[in-house]
């Protein structure tokens, strides 16, 4: 796993170089979790019901993962727009070191503990394969149906959005705030963030412990994402001047029943750049 890693890492950090795009992690994101924890089920003869049961959980996430980040051109040399702002706002070589100690490196290796459960799976491979185990997967699968819809949701509204502006009109509002959307700013978030955890209590529950050190992967993922709203948000908030009302009504992350405002929502601006979620 470790050499897997190291080599994501090589050719992340050498491809980032070489073609100035920064989003090579971004688009392996959705091929090396799998792949870890692949070979720990590999190491155990593919003989394990739960580390079998893992590998198929993060393929179906990684499949879906990857299906939405082609469709919106990931995989064509479309770089996320994050990095764009953030370059803009870096000197040069502060952005080169960001782009390697976070990008590369952090990235990298939050991949690597997200996947870690599946060790403590391996550790444990005698405790018994057992209800609350199938109780796990049916919650990661609902979660994973979700940010499926979560995913299509703001696919269609993107793409109606696109519509409309190439008809040279100005569409009714520049962000999402109908379905999913309507009790959480970023439901594909909370979706995201709750099947690694999932992935988490299978490995505990294999340890019989939830006292296990590959809660790290799960805790850093969270805490990444909290980062990356903050960051998304401060940028539709100067995009869209209904933004704020948005943030005042509707949970940012968690899905929650919206606050009513007597303030009406301001008219927004189609934004220059498409819309990106790492989820």
């Amino acid at each position: 796993m470790l050499w897997v890693a190291a080599g994501a890492c090589a050719f992340a950090w050498t491809a980032s170089l070489v073609t100035g795009d920064t989003s090579w992690v971004d688009r392996m994101w959705s091929l090396l979790p799998e792949t870890y924890v692949w070979i720990f089920a590999g190491y155990a003869h593919f003989a394990n019901a739960r580390l079998d049961t893992m590998a198929v959980l993060a393929t179906l996430w990684g499949g879906r993962l990857t299906y939405n980040f082609a469709r919106k051109g990931g995989y064509s040399g479309v770089e996320d727009y994050r990095w764009q702002v953030l370059r803009e706002a870096m000197a040069r070589w502060r952005f080169q070191l960001f782009n390697l100690f976070f990008v590369v490196l952090y990235q990298n290796a939050l991949l690597v503990l997200i996947a870690l459960p599946a060790m403590s799976a391996y550790q444990h491979r005698t405790t018994h394969f057992g209800p609350l185990d199938v109780l796990a997967v049916i919650v990661f699968v609902a979660l994973l149906a979700g940010e499926t819809v979560a995913d299509q949701q703001q696919w269609v509204f993107q793409q109606e959005k696109k519509r409309v502006a190439t008809a040279g009109q100005r569409p009714s509002r520049g962000f999402l705030r109908e379905g999913l959307f309507r009790y959480s700013r970023h439901p594909n978030y909370f979706f995201e963030i709750a099947q690694w955890w999932v992935v988490f209590l299978v490995g505990a529950l294999a340890a019989r412990s939830l006292a296990q050190g590959s809660v790290l992967g799960a805790v850093l993922l969270t805490l990444l994402f909290v980062g990356s709203t903050r960051f998304t948000e401060k940028i539709s908030s100067a995009k869209y001047p209904g933004y704020a009302l948005y943030q005042r009504e509707v949970s940012p992350v968690i899905p929650w029943w919206p606050r009513r405002s007597v303030a009406a929502p301001a008219p927004d601006e189609i934004p220059p750049e498409p819309e990106w979620s790492q989820s």
